[in-house]
This record gives structure tokens, sequence and C-alpha cells, in this order.
């Protein structure tokens, strides 16, 4: 039954990515450069009211990224079938770096709800999220042609 909605689950999977994606490649590229005009507390302000708004938005954006790439997983491996293949251990190497992701996204909205997440914290856990997505982005696009 899944396989017959695949493209639409595939939609929302890039969709939710982009916009995961896009939000911590700006954080690290765009706001990390605002430290030396803003200052200290200025930017503990900036990051403070980003955090505020990502709170909103991404754990539903995340929710929907994990669950929709579950689907695909299962109608792409029929459960674990595909693990054996050069697909499946790139598909299950992207699938790690996601979990390492979910884990440093989980562990970043707890702090934030406990007001611990200060301007460094912010600024290496945004930095450890773009690697490990960087790294999925190359694994999904290897998964098809390498395999």
């Amino acid at each position: 039954m899944l396989a017959q909605w695949y493209g639409w689950i595939q939609l929302v999977h890039l969709a939710c990515a982009i916009v995961f994606v896009g939000a911590v490649t700006f954080e690290v590229l765009i706001i990390e450069s605002f430290h030396a005009e803003l200052g200290a507390q200025g930017m503990a302000r900036l990051e403070q009211l980003v955090v505020r708004r990502a709170r909103r938005i991404m754990p539903i954006v995340v929710a929907l990224l994990f669950i929709s790439g579950g689907m695909l997983f299962e109608v792409r491996c029929d459960g674990f079938a595909c693990l054996g293949s050069r697909f499946g251990m790139l598909l299950g190497l992207k699938v790690l770096l996601a979990l390492g992701v979910l884990g440093v996204f989980m562990s970043t909205m707890w702090a934030s709800l406990r007001g611990r997440m200060d301007p460094c914290r912010f600024r290496y856990t945004h930095r450890i999220v773009l690697a490990l997505m960087v790294g999925i982005v190359f694994l999904a696009k290897a998964m098809f042609l390498l395999a």
C-alpha cells in the first residue's frame, strides 16, 4: 500500500529535508557571522529568538522527515531485506547519520527547554548537525549512483 504513495512520501521527505538542512545551513553560515557585530549579548538575544521560532517549527519538520524516511525505508527495503546490498549498506549508514542528527536535535531541544542553550552550545551543535546532514545528502545521492 505504501508503494502507491511513494512519490508523495518522497516529496514530503525531500521538502522537510530542504527546510531542515536549509535552516541549519543558514544558522551556521549566516547567523554565526554576526558575532563580531552584535557582541555576546546581542548574539545571545538573536540565538534566543531563533531557538524560540525553531521550537515551534522544527519538531514538526523533523517528525515528518523521520516518519517519511521510515516509510521510504519500508518501501525500498521491504523491511531489512536490502541491507546486504551496496544500496542497503549506504542506506544503513545514512540511517545511522540521521539517528545522530536526531540525537543532537533532541539534546538541543531539551537544553533549550531547560534554559541551558548557551551561544557556544548553539554554535557547535549546529555545526555538528550540518556536518552530519552533508554526509546524509551525499549518501542519499550515492545510494542511487553507486548501487
